[in-house]
């Protein structure tokens, strides 16, 4: 019993790690959010990325940071928008990718989460355990923009509270 439990110990150990030291080129290129300045590899599972036509990238943690860019960036056109799949944390075409919004688990950078999914069978199995809606790329932008204010105020009062915690 011992010996089979120690055996499962270091087996999730193993792939943990795996999971965790699994870096990705836009990682590479990208480390951190220009906006917010996480961690893309800690945030692999929600990361984008952005190829504008004019050969310029943004790399970001998440859909929130991805709509500041695109609304900051209004005359560069995208040539590509990529998300990762919340399952295998793999880029997939953000705009063929189906989008869960909500649920119980928090998102990144927002109260009201949006999440990418390679098929859609994926997307429905996370629904059934986390709840959420099913949408298209378009719909989760249109959220994230509605959303942007009272995230933007509760990331505010995050870092406020971070530090009057240091002090």
């Amino acid at each position: 019993m011992k010996r089979s439990f120690l055996m499962l110990c270091v087996f999730l150990a193993s792939t943990t790690l795996t999971a965790i030291g699994q870096d990705f080129k836009d990682i590479q290129q990208h480390r951190t959010c220009k906006y917010c300045n996480m961690d893309r590899r800690q945030y692999a599972h929600s990361r984008m990325l952005i190829i504008y036509t004019d050969g310029t990238e943004f790399g970001s943690c998440s859909l929130h940071c991805v709509a500041v860019d695109l609304a900051l960036h209004i005359d560069k056109t995208p040539k590509a928008i990529l998300v990762a799949d919340y399952n295998t944390k793999e880029l997939i075409d953000a705009e063929t990718a189906y989008w869960v919004i909500g649920g119980i688990l928090p998102g990144v950078m927002t109260k009201r989460a949006k999440w990418a999914f390679n098929n859609e069978r994926d997307a429905r199995e996370f629904i059934n355990r986390n709840g959420g809606v099913l949408e298209t790329f378009d719909e989760a932008m249109k959220a994230s923009y509605e959303d942007m204010h009272t995230d933007s105020k509760m990331i505010r009062n995050k870092r406020k509270l971070k530090k009057m915690q240091v002090k």
